[in-house]
C-alpha cells in the first residue's frame, strides 16, 4: 500500500512531532516538527527534513552543521499523529552540541545533566 503524507493527524498549525531515533545505539536523539511537505522531502532525499516554526522553513537536518540524519526508517504511531524516524546519525544531534537532546534527568524534583557537550 503506498503511503500518503495526507493520511496523518497534524495539528491546527498543519505540524506533527517526529522523534529521531539512532539506528544503530537504539538511542532518542531529539524531537522535531514535520509539515506534510517536509515527510515528503525526507521520504524523497533519504535526508531527514523538519519544518522549522521559528523561521517558518525547511530544516535538513544536518545543512549547515554536516550533522546529517539519514533515514533508514519511517515510522507511524497507533494514532497516526507521531512519527519516529530511525536514522543513521552524523555527529551530535543537540544544536548543544551533545549527542543527544535528552540529556536532563528531573528525579525527585531535582535536575541532573546526563552529558556534556562534545569537544571541539
Amino acid at each position: 500500500m503506498a503511503f500518503d503524507p495526507a493520511t496523518l493527524v497534524y495539528d491546527d498549525r498543519g505540524l506533527i512531532p517526529c522523534i529521531a531515533q539512532d539506528a544503530v545505539s537504539g538511542d532518542v536523539l531529539m524531537m522535531a516538527w514535520m509539515n506534510s511537505d517536509a515527510v515528503a522531502k525526507t521520504l524523497e532525499t533519504g535526508r531527514v527534513t523538519y519544518w522549522s516554526r521559528s523561521r517558518r522553513s525547511f530544516w535538513v537536518k544536518g545543512e549547515t552543521s554536516g550533522h546529517v540524519q539519514e533515514l533508514v526508517d519511517l515510522r507511524v504511531d497507533c494514532d497516526r499523529d507521531c512519527l519516529l524516524a530511525v536514522v543513521r546519525q552524523t555527529g551530535p544531534a543537540c544544536h548543544t552540541n551533545r549527542r543527544v537532546c535528552f540529556y536532563t534527568s528531573v528525579v525527585d524534583g531535582e535536575e541532573t545533566e546526563l552529558m556534556a557537550p562534545l569537544a571541539g
